[in-house]
């Protein structure tokens, strides 16, 4: 466990190192601004706009996931608003990559906008990730009442180096781990030990999971149904809505609701596009992004309540294994990144909770 957790301090160090590096490296494609510093004033910055201007925006799960439904919305009200200065290209169902494709082609400039879970943010700007630390939140509404707080606003400024400007908050629910028939339900810890289960590119998910004993692997999200199906995979973890609207239940049996990790979700514009756009524009998107929070969230929270009962109508056998082991098992998780945080913010968000 000590020996996984110093990896994944060094990993965050070297891949902010290469990020850093790699900042401005390759070619805008057609639609997107040239690179501005972030520390320039947003009014001031010297534009290189010509409108009509396209964001080109990317996510990794289905169209009839909740952020899929919310930022068809959101489009909408953008380009309307704008009179069509402002055009959102969306791509759903990873089509421009993987989270961490997406992430990273906003650093280089290939993509204008994603959302995506704060952990797999973390690779760049450490501290974003802090509201994925296990078992942290008891319900919906102390999870938001923490992203929505002076804290997480802070930490948002840590991705503008990175060439992301937060928006807002969307939600993806609590992460639960589902297997196949072969492996059977996940009753106990003890049920966890060897587990080959898929984890997003999310550090403190996979410690998550290999403080639990299993053997977590990242692997993209659109290519995991195949991958489960091959063998490559035993199980994998997700929230409920995710589980259904991109339909798991087809190769995996069980569900355990173990809600391991909440799964906050930035949806971040590219910093050198929200610099040098209209102010009058800026604040249209600001508005549509915090509209679409809301109906995120409401989406999220209501599905979460909803489908386990829809789950077990397309076959899944759901089952509530007793969490205070778990929770028991992953303590050295939050102990351990407590060093890459700061303690001080770990001691603010436990007087948050």
């Amino acid at each position: 466990m000590k020996n996984n957790l110093r990896k994944a301090a060094a990993l965050f160090s070297v891949i902010a190192v290469c990020a850093l590096s790699s900042c401005g490296n390759e070619s805008k494609p057609a639609g997107t601004a040239a690179p501005v510093s972030s520390a320039a004033p947003a009014e001031t910055a010297e534009s290189s706009l010509s409108y009509p201007v396209t964001v080109i925006a990317g996510y990794s799960t289905s169209e009839e996931d909740p952020r899929g439904i919310v930022l068809k919305k959101f489009k909408e009200t953008v380009e309307k608003e704008t009179n069509g200065d402002v055009i959102i290209e969306i791509h759903p169902s990873g089509e421009l990559g993987s989270d961490g494709d997406l992430i990273k082609g906003m650093i280089e400039g290939k993509v204008g906008m994603t959302v995506s879970s704060a952990g797999n943010y973390a690779a760049y700007a450490t501290k974003i990730g802090v509201s994925a630390l296990p078992f942290l939140f008891g319900d919906f509404e102390s999870a938001w009442k923490f992203v929505d707080s002076d804290t997480m606003q802070s930490i948002n400024a840590d991705l503008e180096p990175f060439n992301m400007h937060v928006l807002a908050y969307f939600d993806n629910g609590f992460r639960c781990v589902t297997t196949t028939e072969k492996v059977g339900p996940i009753n106990g810890v003890s049920d966890m030990e060897g587990l080959n289960i898929r984890t997003p590119e999310n550090q403190i998910v996979m410690e998550t999971m290999s403080a639990l004993k299993a053997n977590p692997r990242s692997f993209p999200f659109a290519e995991l149904k195949d991958a489960i199906r091959d063998g490559e995979f035993d199980a994998q973890e997700n929230p409920i809505p995710v589980i259904y609207n991109n339909k798991l239940y087809e190769v995996q049996k069980y569900l355990s609701i173990t809600n391991h990790s909440y799964d906050a979700m930035p949806l971040t514009i590219a910093n050198d596009i929200w610099v040098q756009l209209k102010p009058e524009y800026r604040e249209i998107i600001a508005k549509a992004a915090k509209t679409a929070e809301a109906e995120d969230r409401s989406l999220v929270k209501s599905q979460t309540e909803d489908l386990v009962s829809a789950l077990e109508k397309e076959g899944m056998v759901v089952n509530y294994p007793d969490l205070a082991p778990f929770k028991e098992a992953t303590s050295g998780v939050m102990d351990f990144f407590a060093q890459i945080y700061g303690q001080e913010l770990i001691d603010t968000v436990k007087n948050n909770l």
